[in-house]
């Protein structure tokens, strides 16, 4: 009798990366169909996997200074109780190597050769011969070909119910307010790319409006001062939780931005996108 694979993909850091990790559990159901696969995240990105038909179980890892130590054992506890037998980790960390490894997952997968790793037998794959033009998710995906999976299908996918759908048809009719078309523009980063100024954000949004079947949405969380109050504007993700946000991205026809945690939400729910890519110094 064949053991069943038990895996545990780990993920605990931005948006857009676990997004962009969001391919694996499909690919590896595709591999080994009797799998049980789990992720490991943090608390705010656990939307993004929420009813993704290939996730048996979402964990999370939300800890302070003050927390971590019991947070740490609480979770080694039920790796161990869940009985994994593969761990992938996509963002390795020392305390998510000896959590994998004191939860007894038996083969574990990190990027890179650090010591920590050596001495706990982690397997690894490498990142120093970097292909710029190579994608993120594929360089992800490099830990599941480490155990069987054969794959170059990489797109990346959110999960909505049947009600989300419903929602976000009605989101729709209400932002495009009788216009033809619905534009998404995401003006902030989060300091995690290169960004135009808000000024220069200003300046397309009002382009845009200017178009009369076009009605534009800015979708930040948080607006920069420059950007409110600009006529013809709505603001619909305005301190709006991650899976609501994400109802508003889907309703979109684009969404422009730089390269940030939103285009990936939009790309993952086959929302058009344009990105904007500023130049970084050498």
């Amino acid at each position: 009798m064949i053991k069943q694979k038990r895996i545990l993909i780990t993920r605990p850091d931005r948006i857009g990366d676990v997004i962009l990790s969001t391919p694996i559990p499909r690919e590896i159901k595709r591999t080994y169909p009797d799998s049980f696969v789990a992720v490991l995240l943090r608390e705010y990105t656990k939307p993004v996997y929420e009813n993704n038909p290939y996730v048996d179980l979402i964990l999370t890892d939300d800890f302070t200074e003050r927390t971590k130590r019991s947070t740490f054992w609480k979770l080694v506890k039920k790796i161990r109780e869940l009985k994994f037998t593969h761990g992938l980790m996509l963002l390795p960390t020392e305390r998510l190597n000896y959590m994998m490894f004191l939860g007894g997952v038996k083969y574990r997968v990190g990027v890179g050769h650090k010591f920590y790793q050596f001495i706990t037998n982690t397997k690894s794959v490498s990142r120093k011969k970097y292909i710029p033009l190579r994608h993120e998710a594929d360089y992800c995906m490099d830990l599941a070909r480490k155990i069987g999976v054969e794959t170059d299908n990489l797109d990346s996918e959110i999960f909505l119910t049947d009600e989300e759908k419903n929602k976000v048809k009605e989101i729709r009719k209400e932002l495009l307010g009788g216009k033809k078309y619905l534009i998404g523009v995401h003006t902030t980063s989060g300091n995690s790319s290169p960004n135009w100024i808000p000024e220069e954000y200003r300046k397309l949004i009002q382009s845009l409006t200017a178009v009369n079947d076009l009605q534009v949405v800015v979708t930040d969380n948080v607006i920069p001062r420059e950007l409110q109050y600009i006529e013809n504007v709505i603001y619909p993700n305005e301190c709006a939780e991650l899976r609501k946000s994400i109802l508003n991205f889907a309703a979109l026809d684009y969404l422009i931005s730089s390269s940030t945690g939103p285009v990936h939400i939009a790309a993952a729910l086959k929302v058009k996108t344009i990105s904007m890519f500023c130049p970084l110094p050498a």
